[in-house]
């Protein structure tokens, strides 16, 4: 069979999948609170079942049945497209959207005055204004939970839900689409041109070609990939098993050093440190390059020790000078580094492609003959003019409900441009689970204030934005970016770039049903929606706080943004003229992100294995020694989806990764 050939059937399988896993999510997550399984970059649910196809092929070969059926690059497209859609599923979309429509009504009061506030300026066509939809969501259907799953669909009263579901929906494809043909015009330059690393890819990247090659047997044989196989496997039964039965002793895995350190003086910034073992995340570690992963450990420490200079120096910037904001995790001034760092980030993403975007624009506007990619979807002139019209649908979508043009474009510029940048570390730097600092409309509150954004816009923005641009663990934008690279090479990259249009469409589609059809059977405040509930209810709270009380840009801010942007130019100069530089500028985009504080030693242990094998045992070490971090990341995830298949018959589940 030709191994650059993507058949059919193959992208037929992995949409399914895919759907399926997004059916499944919102009860598995949501009411069990079992094991996520779309979370982070690397998701569970898409790894376990490639798995379990790769074995199934395998043997049907070793058996001497036809292993023609499906070949490793299919089963790699499988898996990407299964990991896109896992995406949406849960926090990637629909862990907030629907406490986000509701919310401005259903804990409307008294006392936060949201009724006189808030829902004048509501544009009608976003909102189920009606009480009645609104109250069945929350408290479910009568007897709900002894109707079957297709009673609960027809009960849903779709007159009052599908006029703002489809608002909505244009919204998310049109963002989605956006993306995707930044991706495509990108992907060029990222993979043929910057030759970027993807360590989230390896894993499967290997075992494709392990069955492509009818050596999958001697792949999972390997010594040094049983040793870090068991290695995890051991870690987790046994941890399991303490879940389950208490009196069975625990290995730790999590170790709080913070008591360690005191709480004033130059080292208070580690007063809470706490080092997480995740055997999974030291693989991808091990696999990312030594450059990245040190950056990331490295400067993680640095704004730790940063925090306490500042005090030693007789800084002590309250908290209150940050204003309102909306950034998930950001709550120190200096936090705000990371405007200005991302800021010139981005610039440099562009310098660095500008022969390449240039490129693309002679093609876009004829005056260069259209070429062809072995890694682009389509040609860069269909992306091209599909990233205008998309934004240009965008725009017209914002300003039709209400938002000042200048605000909407400054709005969806931020949007964008972070989502580019945060893509760029996740899949250059291999961080399987990754959250941002700052939002980006903290960065346009910090440089106009919030009377810019007029009060309809201010609200609109807020919403927006906590729907797609807030909350990156599962974003999907990144995916895009894996997916262009598991496509190199395909001699019907169009047949893919098909599959991911329909495994979008459809998990946006089957993902709304599933998330309504689950809260209209228990009832959305019986699920574990306490985290979306209190994150949504604080986007109107600081919406309101700032309708009552305009903010201004504050001076803290602006000059810790200065630093950051300072700090990150000196930085990618650095990185650029000096090739021996140790440093790489990405991980100062991270220093502040909540994801570090959970994967910053899994870094610090990957680098050093890294960093040792190759010095004193050279490419040949190296090459050998990977195959235990390969055990470890395959060890892990295995472990996660059988402790998820157990949790599906306790209704309790043993959690490996994190949620």
């Amino acid at each position: 069979m030709d191994q650059g050939r993507v058949r059919l059937r193959a992208i037929l399988l992995g949409v399914g999948l895919g759907v399926l896993i997004c059916a499944i999510t919102p009860f598995n997550n949501a009411y069990l609170n079992a094991t996520p399984l779309g979370g982070g970059h690397f998701p569970l649910a898409a790894f376990f079942i490639f798995f379990l196809l790769s074995v199934g092929i395998a043997a049907l070969g070793k058996f001497r049945f036809s292993s023609n059926w499906l070949s490793g690059r299919e089963l790699f497209v499988i898996w990407i497209l299964m990991v896109i859609a896992s995406g949406i599923a849960y926090t990637g979309l629909v862990r907030t959207f629907l406490v986000n429509l509701t919310a401005p009504y259903h804990f409307a009061s008294v006392g936060n005055r949201w009724q006189e506030v808030i829902q004048p300026l509501l544009p009608q066509a976003w909102y189920p204004d009606n009480p009645v939809a609104i109250e069945l969501l929350y408290n479910g259907l009568e007897k709900g939970r002894q109707l079957g799953w297709w009673q609960i669909i027809q009960k849903i009263p779709w007159a009052l839900w599908l006029p703002p579901l489809l608002t909505w929906a244009g919204f998310v494809i049109l963002c989605y689409w956006v993306m995707l043909c930044l991706v495509d015009i990108f992907s060029h330059q990222w993979i043929a041109n910057e030759k970027m690393n993807f360590p989230l890819l390896r894993v499967p990247q290997l075992m494709e070609e392990a069955l492509d090659e009818n050596r999958f047997g001697r792949f999972l044989a390997n010594r040094f990939l049983i040793v870090g196989l068991l290695a995890s496997v051991l870690l987790h039964l046994i941890n399991g098993l303490h879940f389950y039965f208490p009196a069975v002793p625990q290995i730790p895995t999590l170790i709080l050093a913070g008591a360690y350190f005191p709480k004033h003086g130059l080292f208070s910034g580690f007063h809470k440190l706490k080092i997480y073992i995740y055997p999974a995340f030291i693989g991808f570690a091990f696999l990312t390059s030594r450059q990245i992963s040190f950056s990331f450990w490295f400067f993680f420490l640095l704004g730790g020790l940063f925090f306490g200079l500042l005090g030693v120096l007789g800084y002590h910037i309250p908290p209150a000078a940050l204003g309102v904001t909306f950034g998930p995790t950001l709550s120190r001034p200096e936090e705000t580094q990371i405007l200005g760092a991302y800021g010139v980030f981005f610039l440099f993403i562009l310098w660095l492609a500008r022969y390449h975007l240039l490129d693309v624009a002679r093609q876009c506007f004829f005056l260069s003959p259209k070429q062809e990619s072995k890694v682009e979807w389509t040609s860069a002139r269909f992306s091209g003019w599909g990233f205008w019209l998309g934004t240009g649908l965008l725009l017209y979508w914002c300003h039709n409900y209400g938002m000042p043009l200048t605000v909407a474009l400054l709005l969806l510029g931020a949007f964008f441009f972070i989502m580019l940048v945060s893509s760029k570390i996740i899949c250059q730097g291999g961080i399987p689970y990754f959250t941002l600092a700052a939002a980006p409309m903290d960065g346009l509150l910090s440089f106009f204030g919030s009377s810019f954004f007029t009060n309809l816009g201010l609200l609109m923005a807020a919403v927006m934005q906590k729907v797609l641009f807030v909350d990156l663990r599962e974003s999907i934008m990144p995916s895009f970016v894996h997916g262009a690279k598991v496509s190199e090479g395909a001699r019907n990259k169009r047949l893919i770039f098909t599959g991911i249009v329909l495994a979008v469409l459809l998990g946006v589609l089957v993902s709304f049903l599933a998330m309504l059809a689950i809260c209209h059977k228990y009832g959305l405040r019986e699920l574990q929606m306490d985290w979306a509930t209190r994150t949504t209810l604080g986007v109107y709270e600081n919406v309101q706080r700032l309708m009552d009380a305009p903010g201004e840009p504050r001076q803290w801010v602006l000059m810790f943004s200065a630093v950051g942007a300072v700090v990150m130019l000196a930085l990618v100069i650095v990185y650029q003229r000096f090739y021996w530089w140790p440093i790489h500028p990405i991980g100062y985009l991270t220093a502040y992100s909540s994801a570090m504080r959970i994967l910053w030693f899994s870094f610090l242990v990957g680098w050093l294995c890294n960093h040792l094998s190759l010095r004193y045992g050279g490419v040949s070490l190296f090459k050998k020694i990977r195959f235990i971090f390969i055990g470890l990341i395959i060890g892990d995830f295995l472990m996660a989806g059988s402790w998820a298949i157990v949790g599906l018959f306790t209704f309790a589940s043993y959690q490996v990764l994190p949620s």
